[in-house]
């Protein structure tokens, strides 16, 4: 589920100085990177007490293939504004 990536021109001359996000850009940043570790802890932690509860093994499968489906319906909203924050951001830098 890693979405994020980091690229070798994040650190500028070889020192390990993270990147340096303009006020406007980096509290939208945080909050969309926070709410996607919340919704996956959320389904790792649902996914983990299906993987447990069920003997039947039909309907487990069912369940966990709803809830993963579910899961990418509720990321995906946020997945599509880092996109654009992330245009915004290399469109700034051009």
């Amino acid at each position: 589920m890693d979405d994020t990536k980091f690229h070798k021109d994040e650190f500028s001359n070889g020192a390990n100085h993270p990147r340096i996000y303009s006020p406007t850009i980096q509290p939208l940043l945080q909050s969309l990177l926070a709410t996607l570790a919340d919704l996956d802890f959320d389904y790792e932690t649902e996914r983990e007490k299906l993987s447990n509860a069920s003997p039947d093994t039909n309907i487990k499968i069912r369940a966990l293939e709803k809830l993963k489906n579910r899961h990418r319906e509720r990321r995906d909203p946020y997945i599509q504004q880092l996109a654009m924050l992330q245009k915004r951001m290399m469109d700034l830098r051009t």
